[in-house]
């Protein structure tokens, strides 16, 4: 089996591909002054157009990590994620409180079917 590695950078590639499998790297917001549901939805937007440079989308996820800099705002959050996904196919979640870089307040990475 081949790997494509898209959008390949010089420390990471955004997704990884590996048979009817793709990796997703951490996503963050690009606009870090949103607030914590503007910045998953911003974040949320960006893996759907990654989903379908790989051919999938996002009844096809499997699995998700969101990484909050303040878990005391994780309803913020799921307020974006339960607007996004797909009520019929909701994947496996896990929500982490972690330190992230200065202005991030979410960082969401996935893995999904192609």
């Amino acid at each position: 089996m081949d790997i494509r590695r898209i959008q390949p950078r010089n420390w990471n590639s955004r997704a990884v591909v590996y048979g009817n499998t793709a990796y997703f790297s951490g996503i963050v917001a690009d606009d870090k002054s949103g607030t914590m549901a503007e910045q998953t939805a911003n974040i949320l937007n960006k893996i759907d157009a990654l989903l379908a440079d790989v051919g999938s989308n996002k009844s096809r996820v499997l699995s998700a990590v969101v990484y909050l800099a303040d878990m005391d705002r994780k309803d913020e959050m799921n307020e974006s994620w339960i607007a996004w996904m797909d009520p019929d196919n909701p994947p496996a979640r896990a929500a982490v409180g972690s330190e992230l870089t200065p202005g991030t307040l979410v960082e969401i990475m996935i893995t999904a079917a192609v």
